[in-house]
């Protein structure tokens, strides 16, 4: 009867925590329509990826073929994108071109996921039906992807029974096949309680870390970190920008790291978050076990989708700045598009070292001009010892380089959890008035649009599934977690997702090496020099 107690203390906490979230007048929009993140949902038009008439880029439509998708209605403003500019390169050009007060401009698209959507959705106790005010229909869960390992089960029917729920899905006539269920109670109350945090990197490690198993079976809870004098406190329709860290999943020895995004939108009715924007990246080249595509998703897909929903895999984690004005939210998001369009055509490729989720969501925010701190490599002298080492012992040159990469890349860049404690205590620091570094316009404004600065704990929702874990931030905890033998480490092999040749665009730049390539030939070099001197020698 274990789950059954977890269930319900998960599901208790979370109604007792849960406030009333009245509020100010919304900012820019209506709270209460549909929204994607930051725009009304009517700028937008449900499709799928096999349309023939939308806007959208063919190799973005091309990932999304049998998905349902949202993309800009025709004579909207999109991100566009330089072809022949590197995407860094590109970024930078945009944003010294493009002026603060700017219009929006929309995403390419938008991944919705399903067509049809129910909001204040009650779970029959049974888990067989759900009823929306007084019509009732038979629930059946969308089907599980083969390589995912767990599933919905008695516990998860034991949370979300009592409980409000928006459910997206399939309506078919009296049936509604879901594909997400998302708690609505999970919202930011109008009186969050207070913490205190200094702006210090590790005093984020340790409130990440403070809860057993980094809070996977913790209750929900938002913290207020900051508020700005005379501020009245969070509201509906307020902008935000955020960041989300997903901790470590029980289940694959892969995932210990964690995961990262910057999401954008505004507070919803009642405090609502379920439609702020999270921009996920993924890599392109392989099928995901969860199903994972990458794009900018709503945050009740992003963490309730019960195949890819992260929630259904460990804790979660968010820091939410809201603002007095939309401007840098709509520029972050803005820029997040432009940086889409270039990963979708393969202008660059998601790499683990120098391109995963932090670090192009990272790369993404310095190159708008928030300077945030490197923490600075792991150790060089480990990378250059390991690069021939590993090669050796696990009789693969790409595992010799990737550890390569991995030892010396800016740990900012290369580990979920630390670009979330560098970011925060750094966004800390600039509202409070404790960081004098000189700063860029973008810090300037953002020191002057923040208005308070939240902590979120999301729990992991109870499954078949193993509890996760808060995520690791060196080697060291790395290998702490595995098995010592790779062979016994739990490790999901998914399919290659080759890109088709004739949607690659010629005019693209080359992606310049990577350190592991300079070293391999520096290794190289050293080894014939070696060798032409103990050849020398002998024939002396």
């Amino acid at each position: 009867m274990r789950w059954w107690f977890v269930a319900r203390r998960f599901c208790l906490g979370i109604l007792l925590l849960s406030g009333g979230a009245a509020g100010a007048a919304g900012i820019g929009r209506n709270p209460a329509m549909p929204a994607y993140g930051l725009f009304p949902a009517d700028l937008f038009v449900t499709t799928s990826g096999g349309c023939a008439d939308c806007a959208a880029l063919p190799q973005a439509l091309w990932y999304f073929r049998s998905e349902i998708i949202a993309v800009p209605k025709p004579g909207a403003q999109v991100a566009g994108f330089e072809p022949a500019m590197p995407v860094w390169d590109d970024l930078a050009a945009w944003a010294q071109a493009t002026p603060f007060d700017a219009d929006a401009v929309l995403p390419p698209l938008v991944w919705q996921a399903a067509p049809d959507s129910l909001d204040r959705v009650q779970l029959a106790e049974d888990g067989r039906t759900i009823t929306v005010g007084d019509r009732q229909f038979a629930l059946q869960l969308t089907p599980k992807l083969p390589l995912n390992s767990a599933w919905f089960d008695a516990s998860s029917t034991i949370c979300f029974h009592g409980r409000p729920l928006k459910v997206r899905g399939n309506r078919q006539g009296e049936t509604f096949v879901a594909r997400t269920i998302w708690p609505q109670d999970f919202r930011i109350p109008e009186t969050p309680a207070g913490k205190s945090l200094n702006g210090d990197p590790a005093a984020f490690r340790a409130w990440l870390r403070a809860q057993p198993q980094g809070g996977a079976r913790s209750p929900f809870a938002v913290e207020s970190l900051w508020r700005r004098p005379g501020s009245s406190g969070p509201r509906p329709g307020q902008p935000v920008i955020g960041l989300m860290l997903n901790g470590a999943q029980g289940d694959d020895d892969e995932a210990h790291g964690g995961h990262f995004a910057l999401m954008t939108g505004r507070i919803g009715e009642q405090g609502g978050i379920d439609e702020w924007l999270v921009n996920n990246f993924y890599t392109l080249d392989s099928e995901s076990e969860k199903g994972i595509i990458a794009a900018p998703v709503p945050l009740d897909n992003y963490l309730g989708d019960l195949n890819s929903g992260q929630a259904w895999y460990r804790p979660s984690y968010m820091l939410v700045a809201t603002l007095a004005d939309p401007r840098l939210a709509v520029r972050l998001q803005s820029a997040l598009g432009r940086v889409y369009n270039q990963f979708y055509r393969h202008q660059f490729a998601y790499q683990h070292a120098r391109a995963n989720c932090a670090g192009i969501s990272v790369n993404t925010v310095r190159t708008l001009g928030w300077q945030v701190p490197a923490r600075g490599s792991e150790s060089w002298a480990k990378a250059i010892i390991a690069l021939p080492l590993v090669t050796a012992k696990e009789g693969s040159l790409a595992n010799g380089k990737a550890t390569f990469d991995y030892l010396t890349e800016d740990r900012t860049i290369l580990y979920p959890a630390v670009a979330f404690e560098e970011m925060g205590a750094d966004l800390l620091r600039l509202a409070s008035g404790r960081e004098w570094r000189a700063r860029s316009e973008f810090e300037t404004l953002l020191a002057q649009d923040v208005e308070e600065i939240l902590l979120v704990r999301v729990p992991q929702f109870p499954s078949s599934r193993a509890w996760g874990d808060w995520p690791v931030e060196s080697s060291v905890e790395y290998h702490a977690r595995v098995p010592e033998n790779p062979a016994e480490r739990k490790i999901i092999p998914v399919p290659p997702r080759p890109f088709p040749e004739e949607l690659r665009d010629p005019r693209s730049p080359a992606e310049p090496w990577l350190r592991s390539d300079y070293a391999l030939a520096a290794w190289g070099l050293s080894i014939v020099v070696f060798l032409v001197f103990v050849l020398r020698r002998l024939l002396a």
